[in-house]
């Protein structure tokens, strides 16, 4: 049996997986988590929330993330009233007051390293990690000191434990890399792979997921570098990996039988092309035993992702 049992049926929408047996079992300990695509709040999106409110934006999957032990977004936005913007081409804010309603709606963590969360300088990154944690939401990939960015996040529950490590492999416009002040992790494959070795030597009933900001956009494979460096992090120890960046879904893939999620695509976005607007949540079930996964498909409909 692989370590990922999986399930297959066909439907009009396409290929969905269902979980076989965890979390189903009243008996067996269980911890699930779902993992979205980019969660922007601005813009077009902006515009959305102005007329609906952003409660409207969560309605359609909120029940899913309160169903669920945690709930992990790619925070595509800084949370600020900070308006310092980076000389770049696409810079993004949202309002403070936002971050309640993401934890009302059953957002537990928010993956911090990625090409945005920096749009409004160091002070709106700092000011973004402190709107998360007063709003019940743990940031990922983000410390006072690029050790502490690259820090594993823990979640637990009874026996079972999952690390959460989040890195950013893309170059970061105009930003600048400083090793003793706040920022987002920017760890290579490299030297992430080497600490997930020493993690799972230390830690070896631990599960790890990788969460990767990295790929082309708008491309719908992985590049060569990428599945390379994919395949190098399950050997490591990893037993998933959630990428986003490249806006559309790209093809999963399983190598020792543990998945790897290239892009998830968008979650909550403005972008109207039709292989922009189509999206997963992804959500791992792991007793302490193994890990099943469950994909919920994604339509997004006016920026406002709604399970199908």
């Amino acid at each position: 049996m692989n370590f990922y049992q999986i399930s297959r049926i066909t439907a009009d929408i396409g290929i969905i997986f269902l979980m076989l047996a965890a979390c189903q079992q009243p008996s067996e300990e269980c911890l699930s988590i779902a993992f979205t695509g980019d969660v922007l709040l601005d813009r077009g999106v902006r515009q959305q929330i102005r007329k609906k409110g952003v409660e409207h934006l969560f309605e359609s999957v909120t029940p899913l993330f309160r169903s669920v032990d945690a709930t992990v977004i790619n925070l595509e936005c800084p949370i600020t009233s900070v308006r310092s913007p980076l000389h770049k081409k696409y810079i993004f804010r949202a309002e403070p007051i936002w971050a309640t309603v993401l934890s009302q709606a059953g957002i537990t963590h928010a993956a911090m390293a990625n090409n945005h969360t920096i749009d409004q300088g160091r002070n709106g990154l700092t000011d973004t990690n402190q709107y998360l944690l007063s709003s019940g939401i743990t940031p990922v990939g983000y410390g006072d000191t690029s050790t502490q960015s690259c820090q594993p996040v823990l979640i637990k529950k009874g026996k079972i434990e999952v690390a959460l490590y989040n890195s950013v492999a893309l170059p970061l416009e105009n930003w600048v890399y400083l090793e003793n002040s706040p920022g987002i992790c920017q760890q290579p494959i490299e030297e992430l792979k080497e600490e997930i070795t020493n993690f799972k030597r230390q830690n070896p009933k631990s599960y790890i997921v990788v969460i990767l900001h990295w790929g082309v956009e708008y491309q719908p494979l992985p590049t060569l570098v990428q599945r390379k460096g994919a395949h190098s992090l399950i050997r490591a120890g990893a037993d998933a990996i959630i990428g986003h960046h490249p806006h559309i879904i790209q093809k999963e893939e399983y190598y020792d039988g543990k998945p790897i999620f290239y892009s998830l695509g968008n979650f909550v976005f403005d972008q109207h092309k039709p292989e922009t607007t189509q999206s997963l949540i992804v959500q791992l079930n792991f007793t302490t035993t193994e890990c099943n996964v469950q994909l919920h498909p994604v339509v997004i409909n006016h920026c406002k992702p709604e399970l199908q």
